[in-house]
C-alpha cells in the first residue's frame, strides 16, 4: 500500500478479519479502520467478502487478511496492550474473552477470533526491571501465579505488603 507506514503487522483469517478489526478498534481508544478491500466475482471467498481490512490500534498498523483455512494462529504471536488502570484491564479482559475468547495465564488471553492478547499494567516494567531485586521477584511470583492482571495485589508485591 503506498504512502502507509513502512512496516505492520498482518494478521491471517479465515474470514472473519473485518468483523475482528472492528471489535479490536471499538476497544481501543485512538484506534480506527482506515481501508477495506473486498473479494470480486470469481475469486477465492465470496463476493463482497473483505479482503484486507486495514487498521490501526492505538496508532500501530495492522492489517487483517481474509485468506482462508490454511493458516491458524498460535501463542507465539500476540499483541501487548498496556493498560494505566485496572477499569481499562477489567474492560479488554471481559471484552477480549467474550463469546468463546479464554483466558490463559501470567496475563494472556485468546480472543474469539484466536488471536492471542497480552493485558499488562503500565507499571509492570518498571517493577519487574526495579533494582530492588526482592521487589521485582515479588512481582514476577504474583504475575506468573495469575491470570488476569490485578494492579493492586502487583503493587503490594512490589512494596513487600
Amino acid at each position: 500500500m503506498s504512502g502507509g507506514p513502512k512496516v505492520s503487522t498482518c494478521l491471517w483469517f479465515d474470514r472473519d478479519g473485518e468483523d475482528a478489526a472492528k471489535l479490536y478498534t471499538s476497544l481501543i481508544p485512538g484506534s480506527a479502520i482506515t481501508h477495506v478491500s473486498r473479494y470480486g466475482e470469481g475469486s477465492a471467498m465470496p463476493a463482497g467478502t473483505a479482503m484486507m481490512v486495514v487498521f490501526n490500534l492505538a496508532g500501530t498498523p495492522y492489517m487483517a487478511l481474509n485468506g482462508g483455512p490454511m493458516f491458524t494462529k498460535s501463542e507465539a504471536c500476540s499483541i501487548v496492550v498496556t493498560c494505566d488502570t485496572q477499569q481499562e484491564i477489567d474492560h479488554l479482559w471481559s471484552s477480549l474473552t467474550a463469546n468463546g475468547g479464554h483466558e490463559s495465564r501470567c496475563f494472556w488471553l485468546k480472543d474469539r477470533y484466536g488471536l492471542s492478547w497480552q493485558i499488562v499494567p503500565g507499571k509492570l516494567g518498571e517493577w519487574m526491571t526495579s533494582p530492588d531485586k526482592a521487589a521485582a521477584s515479588r512481582v514476577f511470583a504474583v504475575m506468573m501465579a495469575a491470570v488476569k492482571p490485578d494492579i493492586a495485589a502487583l503493587e503490594a508485591a512490589f512494596k513487600g505488603a
